[in-house]
């Protein structure tokens, strides 16, 4: 009688391991979506990647990056599961077929996400210049279900494999230079003092800006951070020209990226005010209370038409 095979714990169940893995990868992408969308705080131990989503490669085509991902990885999640609906002995040509092409997906799709999280790692560390826990759990996760992919089966021809792998990999690296060309163009050629306030200071804006650098109020700010140029647009032209900022960035004018670090700065913009530190966009009532301004507050910009 001949001996059944034996077939490697691996292979039986790495479908399984790899719909778990694309399933966390899922969450953290859903959340960082949400919090893209509503423009919120990420719950981040570092505070880096409040840095790291208000920067211009957080967007994709208009739309949150991380809304990409979560769709990679549902894709994958049901590319690794789409055999297991099928195990009666009825379905098993059809559970043979997808097995095969899935399997083949599941390879694609994990080349293609460790591809292009290994590149905005890169951006990570050497253009952002920040620390997000999401976004390398997220790395760690593509690298997985790339490791596991081809592992967790047997591949006929490895040179065919390989072939396929390689030809994904360059797709997505030209690919993600392109798309991200614009973005780089517009981080090198903007820097704080080019920002492009379109509202006006009124009287009540400029004297809370004098108060608040009398006081020794300090907002901490990044040339290419979008909720700062949003900060600055409550105050309007003349007001900004007196606001009491700090660069955060090593490569905007004037910068002083020792000093925000010494502060410990990580969400921008962030104000310090009487020794107390507040993150995010603040509007001109906030700051003139946290300030203990007493004077005029007939202010012109709020959120909603600051912008």
């Amino acid at each position: 009688m001949r001996r059944k095979r034996n077939i490697p714990w691996i292979h039986r169940s790495s479908r399984s391991i790899m719909a778990g893995i694309a399933t966390v990868g899922a969450v953290i992408t859903a959340y960082l979506t949400i919090v893209k969308l509503t423009e919120g705080t990420a719950a981040c131990p570092t505070k880096g990647c409040d840095i790291v989503l208000a920067s211009p490669y957080a967007n994709l085509f208009g739309l949150p990056l991380a809304l990409f991902g979560l769709i990679g990885y549902v894709s994958m999640i049901v590319f690794a599961i789409a055999p297991l609906l099928f195990n009666s002995s009825k379905q098993k040509k059809l559970r043979s077929n997808l097995d095969k092409w899935t399997g083949l997906f599941l390879f694609m799709g994990g080349t293609a996400m460790m591809v292009f999280s290994g590149y905005l790692m890169y951006l990570l560390a050497f253009e952002i210049k920040a620390t997000c826990l999401y976004c390398l759990v997220s790395a760690l996760c593509s690298a997985s279900l790339f490791i596991f992919s081809i592992i967790g089966r047997d591949w006929e021809d490895i040179g065919q494999l390989l072939f396929t792998g390689v030809i994904v990999a360059i797709l997505v690296l030209l690919s993600s230079l392109g798309i991200y060309a614009n973005a780089k163009n517009s981080v090198a050629e903007t820097t704080p003092g080019e920002y492009n306030i379109t509202t006006s200071s009124g009287e009540s804006e400029i004297a809370l800006t004098q108060h608040l650098k009398q006081v020794g109020a300090k907002m901490y700010g990044a040339f290419w951070c979008p909720h700062c140029q949003e900060q600055k647009q409550l105050f309007g032209q003349e007001a900004v020209a007196q606001l009491n900022y700090i660069e955060c960035d090593p490569e905007g004018q004037n910068a002083q990226p020792e000093v925000c670090k010494a502060k410990g700065i990580q969400g921008l913009p962030t104000w310090e005010i009487k020794g107390k530190f507040y993150e995010g966009t603040k509007s001109l009532e906030e700051l003139a209370n946290l300030s203990s301004y007493q004077g005029d507050r007939k202010f012109r910009n709020t959120l909603s038409n600051g912008q």
